[in-house]
């Protein structure tokens, strides 16, 4: 019994390909963002954009940023938003009708610009473009 080794090179080969796909994705995945557990946003408050319905808080812990839009008049059912995206990826986003905050939503950035957003009512507040935190 002789073994092909044509047939035993395409098989590794199949096999290394299928494995550094796997290892792409796993790696885009990292990146992209998650809604975060719990009802607050974990680390430094690093800042708060003020608009006239309310604010959004950003915060970060080690290379994750958290963010939560909060309204000026809680307690009261409104549309909400808040949004942050790493550049490179998609954005996250919470959405609907909160009457507490919307978010927070939480993100791995390690160095990349992200572009934040977020509204309460009428209002809203944009970053504009793309920005390190």
């Amino acid at each position: 019994m002789t073994v092909d080794s044509g047939a035993i090179r395409r098989r590794l080969g199949v096999f290394l390909g299928v494995l550094a796909a796997s290892g792409v994705l796993a790696l885009a995945a990292s990146g992209e963002a998650q809604a975060a557990d719990s009802q607050s946003c974990s680390g430094s408050n690093i800042r708060t954009f003020t608009f006239s319905t309310g604010s959004v808080k950003l915060y970060k812990s080690g290379n994750y940023l958290c963010a939560l839009t909060v309204p000026k008049n809680a307690g009261v059912r409104q549309p909400m938003m808040v949004s942050m995206q790493a550049r490179g990826f998609e954005p996250v986003v919470d959405k609907g009708l909160f009457t507490q905050h919307a978010g927070p939503v939480r993100l791995y950035v390690g160095h990349r610009a992200v572009w934040i957003k977020g509204s309460v009512g009428s209002g809203s507040y944009d970053s504009g473009g793309w920005k390190r935190y």
